[in-house]
Parts: structure tokens; sequence; C-alpha cells
């Protein structure tokens, strides 16, 4: 099977004052296409390191991160931006949405960075909605549901621009436990039925044990592979 993501001595270090703290020490990584990948371990293993990395955000040390076939490395900002666009989706804790705008126009907004019409654009969040159960709250501004709704429109601006891979940073941990596991069947839905390929940071092992396979770190290295039926 070939590799969403591909992680190959990958070192990646921070300044802490005048130290310079290494989080990641040559880390070898294979993600395949169309897995749920649920990355665990304690604060300061590398997890989040490991999300912002393969999504763009923060750049290795040294190393290469191959993703989707495109190697990160040799891409300026401007272009990480625009790849960016096209080819992931961000899932997090607490929803991101702008509480000012309505969920279809927090689901749009990913779109305002490509060549779309108003016409098309609006196709593509309808869509989005209708895949996450919410056709029905388009016009509710988020102060107006449920978390378990406003992490829905989350999951919705996050696959609205059709991203082969979602980066998602405790999705559910800011939700009950009966939300969490509706959050977490569709996020298994869209790599079973939409072929998306999910990695999802998480502390609790409830959440984890939705994935098709579970890492954990700590100190910057994998210490336990489990693979999940």
């Amino acid at each position: 099977m070939a590799s969403a993501v591909s992680l190959q001595q990958v070192v990646k270090s921070y300044r802490r004052g005048r130290e310079k703290v290494e989080v990641l020490h040559g880390l070898n990584l294979e993600i395949p296409d169309g897995e749920f990948l649920a990355l665990m371990g304690p604060s300061g293993s590398g997890k989040t390191t490991i999300l912002n990395l393969i999504g763009g955000l923060d750049r290795a040390d040294s190393g290469q991160i191959i993703v989707g076939g495109e190697n990160l490395q040799n891409l300026s900002g401007g272009q990480l931006a625009k790849w960016r666009t096209r080819h992931v989706g961000f899932v997090f804790q607490f929803y991101n949405l702008m509480p000012m705008l309505s969920a279809a126009a927090n689901v749009e907004l990913p779109l305002l960075l490509t060549n779309l019409s108003k016409a098309e654009r609006k196709k593509h969040v309808d869509v989005a909605l209708d895949m996450v159960g919410l056709s029905q709250r388009a016009s509710h501004k988020p102060g107006e549901m449920s978390g378990g709704q406003q992490q829905r429109v989350g999951i919705a601006r996050a696959i609205v621009a059709d991203p082969a891979l979602l980066l998602c940073d405790e999705p559910t941990g800011d939700l009950d436990r009966k939300t969490a596991d509706e959050i977490l069947d569709l996020l298994r839905e869209l790599t079973q039925h939409h072929k998306k390929t999910i990695v999802m940071v998480t502390h609790d092992q409830k959440a984890a044990d939705y994935g098709s396979r579970q890492l954990h770190f700590d100190k910057g290295q994998v210490t336990d592979a489990r693979e999940l039926a």
C-alpha cells in the first residue's frame, strides 16, 4: 500500500532560552493511504510536533517529510501555504470557529483561498455540511450549537476542500463520552467510505481505539505500536 505520509530520519528541536531541546531524534514513520492513525503519549513526547510537521505548519531541522508525494522540505513558505490549503484539513480541540459567522460561512473559509466561484464554494459547503449531518444548521452561529455540533462544523471545514489528509489534535478532548463517540464514528466513516487518511493526537485510550493503528510516543520515539482490527 502506498504511503500517504513518510517521515525519514526527522530531527526537530526547539530553543528554550539558551537551551536547545531536541524533540524528535531521527524519527522514521510511514502512514499508509487511508489509515486512521492514533498518536498517544505524555505531554512533550513529540505528538503535536509530528502533526505540525506533517501539516507544513513547522519545519524539521533535518530529514525528509513527504506527504502525498510532495517533499515539504523543498517548498518555500508561500508554496507550503498553497499546498496546505489543497491537501490538508485540520481539526482542533476547541473547534476554532469564528463566533460571528454562520456554520456555512465558517466551513467556507478555506475555500476563500481558492479560485472557486461563489456558486462552486456554496456547492462544496453544502456537501461538507451534509456529510457531517448538519445541513439543517447551516445558518446557525457557533453559540447556537452544542459542542458536538460545533466540532462537526470544524470537521466540515476540514474536509470542504476535499483534502486527502486530516490532522486532528485532541478532537474530542472537550466533549462528553457520548458526543465524543459520535465524532469518532464520523472520523472513522471518513476513512472507510471517503478514503481520507487521518492522523489523530489523543490522550484518550477509548478515542485511540477507534483508529486502525495506535502508536505510543515518549521522548520523540515510538515506544509501542498496535494494529487494530
